[in-house]
């Protein structure tokens, strides 16, 4: 697969930027700012952390802009100290739409990649501003050397707020059909915001009774690059709330991610989708570098460890991550007392998982170290520490609408309101809150934000997911032909679905 390109960047970030590309004169002008990488398998994004405001007589302004090399060598001395690359952007006042290179633009963009590249070791990010409905658009510096040195251009750039906007670039990324299947669907947000969904690529963290239900619904709306990642595989005792799933997938023991992909296909409206599945885990180095190449993430697990990973990169990253769960509590005879559900959106501008009490850090390390998976020390633990894992069919759904929500809010900002922060429902009383949470000072994860590749690693061998991969490939060929079988079976009625 062709290797891809992106910048990301926070709201704050952004309005320094136009604060000092937007004029009142309506003149174009430039600035410079430093950035970190965020490599992922497939996909390698520029995190813009810093401005570097140029001094009197570094950028000259006469209706276009010109940058001198005392800058770019100031800048690219900044960035190097920073461990950063750098990023030289300039507007173009009332520009609409991602904005191609002009002749001039090539020549001094290109003109000092390469010695912007030996300063920092890093490429040269090059961006333009459309003022006119503040689209950006950008484009790596790291193909080739000297005078044949060449760019890379992103497939996209991405602003998050209370909302996540995406500039698009169509040549890399055209803005896909819609389908007759999709009417009512556009008829909702109208067809420059399909077209903006449609092509953002999400990754779905848990394949179990919710996670199931959001990735069928994404690919209902029309989504064209669904993911869908998790390890574990279908028993007897998930059929009550893995709706999808049958007692031949548990017999087959097939994979829960397998399961998923069946049900999302045949639920799936996009003309030319694409929904892939990896059996890794989010814990394992292999996973995390998927996720990477992702725009947004629903984290539907329900494990300290996999949210401590995914809590980490909605910071350290920039990819926002939707989060949620349930709690149901008894009375000692066994009858319900209460069901709970939370939603929240985990993204630079809002507290961590840890700050709003939706993650234990303390109890990350015995994750980590497999004790949810020692009998004896559950039995010594007690409810507090270990995930209860009760969940009921009627419920799951109630916590994927909840999910669900909270993602067409952060995209769709219906009325301008963007996503409202994290959400409690009660049962018992069918009450909806509001949370007032906030960030603990000097809050680790909070603090780093957009490092990118210098994040804290927290990923590591995941011994659970590597028992059950070798369960899966364990079967005999008995089961292996029927499901064989079952997949051709179900292929086939999914052709005759279609013509």
């Amino acid at each position: 697969m062709t290797r891809q390109t992106s910048v990301a960047m926070t709201v704050a970030v952004e309005e320094a930027l136009m604060a000092r590309l937007v004029r009142p004169d309506g003149q174009e002008d430039l600035c410079l700012a430093t950035y970190r990488p965020s490599t992922g398998a497939i996909r390698s994004t520029a995190l813009i952390r810093e401005v570097i405001p140029p001094q009197p007589g570094e950028r000259h302004v006469h209706g276009n802009a010109t940058i001198t090399a005392d800058y770019i060598l100031r800048g690219a001395a900044v960035a190097e100290e920073d461990g950063c690359g750098l990023v030289v952007l300039h507007s173009h006042p009332g520009g609409h739409g991602w904005q191609s290179m002009s002749g001039p633009d090539r020549d001094c963009e290109s003109s000092y990649a390469n010695l912007v590249r030996e300063l920092t070791g890093l490429p040269l990010v090059g961006m333009t501003l459309a003022s006119g409905n503040r689209t950006w658009s950008a484009r790596h510096w790291d193909l080739g050397v000297g005078r044949d040195v060449d760019c890379t251009h992103c497939a996209n750039v991405r602003v998050i707020g209370d909302r996540l906007a995406v500039s698009w670039n169509d040549a890399v990324c055209p803005a896909p059909r819609s389908t007759s299947s999709q009417v009512r669907t556009v008829s909702a947000w109208g067809d420059e915001c399909q077209a903006d969904l449609a092509r953002r690529r999400v990754l779905v963290v848990g394949a179990g009774s919710v996670g199931l239900d959001v990735a069928i619904r994404l690919a209902a709306s029309g989504l064209c690059h669904l993911t869908i990642l998790d390890f574990d595989l279908v028993e007897e005792r998930n059929l009550d709330r893995l709706v999808g799933a049958r007692r031949r997938d548990a017999r087959l023991r097939r994979a829960k991610i397998h399961v998923a992909r069946r049900e999302a296909r045949a639920a799936a409206t996009a003309a030319d989708g694409s929904i892939e599945v990896s059996d890794r885990s989010i814990c394992e180095p292999d996973g995390l570098k998927l996720a990477l190449d992702h725009d947004l993430i629903f984290s539907c697990v329900d494990r300290p460890w996999p949210r401590a990973v995914l809590n980490s990169l909605a910071y350290s990253d920039l990819i926002p991550v939707i989060d949620g769960g349930i709690a149901i509590d008894t009375f000692d005879d066994g009858t319900m007392r209460n069901a709970t559900w939370r939603s929240h959106v985990v993204r630079p501008g809002r507290p961590c998982m840890a700050c709003n009490g939706q993650l234990d850090m303390g109890s990350v390390t015995a994750d980590r170290q497999g004790l949810f998976e020692d009998p004896s020390y559950i039995a010594g633990a007690g409810q507090a520490v270990v995930p209860a894992g009760q969940n009921v069919a009627p419920l799951s759904i109630s916590v994927a609408a909840s999910l669900l929500a909270q993602y067409v809010s952060f995209s769709v900002a219906p009325a301008d309101f963007g996503e409202p922060g994290p959400l409690q429902y009660a049962l018992s009383t069918h009450q909806l809150d509001r949370l007032d949470c906030s960030s603990r000072s000097h809050c680790s994860v909070e603090l780093d934000e957009g490092v990118g590749n210098r994040r804290v690693e927290l990923t590591g061998r995941h011994e659970p997911a590597e028992q059950k991969r070798m369960l899966a490939e364990s079967v005999g060929p008995t089961t292996r032909l029927r499901r064989w079988v079952d997949d051709l079976l179900r292929s086939a009625n999914c052709f005759l679905d279609r013509i």
